[in-house]
């Protein structure tokens, strides 16, 4: 097994190489650089030391990956036949280098033993030019594996690895998302060339526009401060709701009870729904952000009595959807829809010990709707083959519910009358799962025409001086009758 003495050049500079760091680059190895566009390359050539570089792999490899996987191995086989190497890596060997964390784990393998020579960080270089505290907050990211999930609005953020406009052009369009057009950031160019570096404080619209990129190009994005902040992420919400359950809070907010906020997880969903009905997008947006302060509210109350917390429900609905969805995370297949829904019944009758099929029935959510509910009912017998065989059948169904609910209404038995009742509107339900239609939004949809007509009604009633409470049903249904060709 060979050894490789993983060496931290700095970043950039020559001055910035460490004495540890030159001598080991002096003890006679085969010298191997990740890049030679690194002023050490240069100091290297002029003091006369030999050295070989990866830089053309770069030109050979459709991806990072494959660039990344040819150099560790290629090192490895070197190390096995010189028995020793160095290998001469930008900054510092943990300044996010993929190579480097390869290498490690080939060591944890057993192919490789390295020996690991610190370097002056780029990161500490950074800090130093924007005047920023390390320890106030600071994420570092490599620019060519990064989405807009990785940006946290609430901590200094350093990317490197943005090396030409193009990755700059893709990059701004991506953080643009995340901070706006007008939020400022720097980009620093030359930045491990020892006095020579340029510091461009620009909004981000202009972040492909105004500067060069190269191997030496850092952006650095400081954190949203309070007092000009236009975004807020998923903390904020959770800080601002400590806030306010706290003692200097609102004393609204500190009064409630998972209890008392019952109905507004109701009344926010169904508002999440009307929006989504009518198609506005800002009212979707709001009434999320509604739905989600429910979420926010009942975890921090449990927080509060020690129950769970946030984490626990994100965790929580990841393991469920990591676990329901077997075809994607794990061994199973599914060919399309239907072996997806499969899948997931069944890693859920699994995880809820459910071994009936009237266990299925009894796991429907109580607190749904009574439509919702005979809906689903009737899905899960169908799913056994409890069903009609036509349409038709479910239409005569309806015919006769509608003849025994007149049969007792004949009679005068209120709870019969009821139980009829249950049973007409459990037949149209069946109709509605035939035709694919959700009664639950079909119903919604009706009431909602019925106010607007009757609106119509009132409306031109008021136009014409007439009362509603005066005028006759006769005149009422002519107004009705206008409605529905004034809405056509």
């Amino acid at each position: 097994m060979g050894k490789i003495i993983i060496i931290g050049m700095g970043p950039g500079d020559k001055d910035y190489l460490t004495l540890e760091a030159f001598e080991k680059i002096k003890n006679g190895n085969n010298i191997y650089l990740r890049t030679a566009w690194h002023g050490v390359a240069e100091y290297l050539t002029s003091q006369q030391i030999n050295f070989y570089n990866y830089d053309y792999v770069y030109e050979e490899k459709d991806s990072f990956d494959d660039v990344n996987k040819f150099i560790c191995d290629d090192l490895v086989q070197k190390s096995q036949k010189y028995g020793e190497i160095n290998y001469c890596v930008p900054g510092n060997p943990f300044d996010g280098d993929d190579t480097v964390n390869m290498l490690i784990d080939m060591e944890a393998d057993k192919l490789v033993e390295l020996e690991i020579i610190e370097g002056l960080s780029t990161v500490d270089l950074v800090m130093n030019i924007v005047k920023r505290d390390l320890m106030d907050g600071t994420k570092i990211l490599n620019g060519l594996n990064i989405n807009s999930r990785d940006m946290d609005i609430n901590l200094d953020i350093i990317v490197f690895q943005i090396y030409n406009r193009i990755i700059a052009s893709e990059f701004k369009v991506m953080i643009t998302d995340v901070y706006g057009d007008n939020y400022n950031v720097y980009v620093i160019e030359n930045t491990g060339i020892k006095n020579a570096h340029k510091v461009h404080y620009i909004p981000i619209y202009q972040l492909d526009r105004v500067c060069s990129f190269d191997y030496n190009t850092v952006i650095f994005i400081p954190k949203m401060e309070k007092e000009n902040r236009k975004v807020y992420n998923m903390y904020n919400l959770i800080n601002i709701m400590e806030i306010l359950r706290s003692k200097d809070g609102c004393p609204w907010d500190m009064k409630q009870t998972h209890d008392s906020l019952r109905q507004y997880v109701l009344e926010e969903a169904y508002e999440v729904v009307d929006a989504i009905d009518i198609g506005d997008i800002d009212s979707i947006v709001e009434e999320l952000g509604d739905l989600l302060l429910q979420v926010v509210f009942h975890s921090q109350i449990a927080s509060e009595e020690g129950d769970f917390n946030i984490k626990d429900v994100t965790t929580g609905i990841c393991k469920k959807l990591i676990y329901r969805h077997p075809h994607v995370f794990g061994e199973k297949k599914a060919k399309g829809i239907e072996d997806a829904n499969s899948n997931w019944n069944d890693m859920k009758a699994v995880e809820k010990a459910i071994k009936t099929h009237t266990d299925r029935m009894k796991d429907i959510p109580a607190g749904l709707s009574s439509l919702m509910k005979s809906y689903k009912v009737q899905k899960r017998a169908a799913d056994v083959g409890f069903d009609w065989d036509e349409i038709a059948d479910a239409y005569d169904k309806i015919n006769e519910e509608l003849q025994e609910v007149r049969e007792e209404e004949r009679g005068g038995d209120e709870q019969k009358i009821e139980e009829e009742i249950g049973d007409l509107l459990f037949a149209v339900v069946n109709v509605s799962r035939f035709l694919h239609v959700n009664p639950e939004t079909a119903l919604n949809k009706t009431v909602k025409k019925f106010i607007e007509r009757f609106e119509f009604i009132e409306n031109t009633a008021l136009k014409e001086n007439k009362d509603l409470n005066e005028m006759s049903l006769q005149e009422m249904d002519k107004l009705w009758n206008m409605a529905k060709i004034h809405k056509k």
